[in-house]
């Protein structure tokens, strides 16, 4: 099963007027503020609010849009350490004050236009099911449903071929539901070191899921890509490190840093890591470098070169 949407009619439908920005200063020095106060490498942080206060006073930052302010402020976050989840990110639509609302506004559009995150579930050849989870892990209590009726639904099957080549990420706790589907036993698939606090937080498989379970023995492809990142990718490498599962296709972006966001003006958000993965059995993660695939390949042959490799 795959979605599609109509494309709109350009003669009908007239072109966003731009947002402006009136206050740049204010945004830049919120922005600021808020790195030094929550980014998960302080010393980074204060490096990075530096540049964007001296970039403002040059001039740097003199825009009329909160499109264009977004563009140059988010490039300059990442011009230290290329962390692509830091990020002053821009949003056509106005979006919500409270901490972490951009997103779930953003996430719940997405939720419901995608039937609840599975998009695709498809019995192939020689009894393999695929699953596409895309375009997002959305957070488990609005997916809790359609996870476990597809999961519940691929468990019979005698291989699975799990697609995330387009999911952008999501919610932990969603990573590991998925993962207490393929898995046998109680299993630590990841710790999550928090800034604030000082606070390391474990992940794990639950020792129960609803519905049927696909189990831990039966051949596991997963798909990657490009576009695979952040929530997808723990997912991804949890699996590859535990041995579980083979991955195919392209190395993924590379975001191993949950974020949270902060509304700074009616349509740009500053999303600022908060923590780092440690994954249990290499001891460290995936960021920058992205999930390296046991098997190279192209992504439009990904799916192919999977189906090839179960059933020989």
């Amino acid at each position: 099963m795959t979605m599609t949407t109509q494309p709109s009619d350009s003669a009908d439908t007239p072109a966003p007027t731009p947002a402006p920005v009136t206050d740049v200063p204010a945004v830049v020095d919120e922005t600021a503020r808020l790195l030094i106060e929550h980014y998960v490498f302080p010393e980074i942080a204060e490096q990075l609010a530096a540049l964007l206060r001296r970039r403002l006073a040059e001039g740097a930052y003199d825009v009329p849009t909160a499109e264009e302010l977004g563009s140059l402020v988010t490039a300059d976050l990442q011009s230290l350490n290329g962390d692509l989840h830091l990020r002053l990110a821009y949003h056509p639509e106005e979006v919500p004050q409270g901490r972490g609302e951009a997103a779930l506004a953003k996430m719940r559009r997405d939720f419901e236009a995608s039937l609840g995150g599975v998009p695709r579930v498809q019995l192939l050849t020689g009894g393999t099911a695929l699953l596409e989870l895309a375009p997002a892990l959305f957070p488990l209590e609005w997916s809790a449903e359609p996870l476990t009726a597809a999961l519940t639904l691929v468990a019979r099957a005698d291989a699975l071929i799990l697609d995330l080549r387009g999911n952008r990420g999501g919610d932990p706790d969603t990573v590991a539901f998925v993962c207490s589907h393929l898995l046998d036993e109680r299993t630590h698939l990841n710790t999550m070191y928090a800034r604030v606090g000082d606070r390391y937080d474990q992940s794990w498989t639950q020792p129960h899921v609803p519905g049927a379970r696909f189990g831990g023995t039966k051949p596991l492809h997963v798909l990657t890509g490009p576009d695979t990142f952040s929530a997808a990718e723990e997912l991804a490498y949890d699996l590859q490190q535990l041995g579980r599962a083979t991955v195919v296709g392209e190395p993924t972006r590379g975001g191993a840093h949950p974020r949270e966001g902060w509304t700074v003006h009616p349509n740009l958000e500053a999303t600022i890591p908060i923590g780092r993965a440690i994954n249990p059995v290499s001891g460290t993660n995936w960021e920058g470098t992205g999930v390296l695939p046991d098997v190279p390949c192209a992504i439009a042959d990904a799916l192919d070169r999977s189906l090839a490799l179960i059933h020989g």
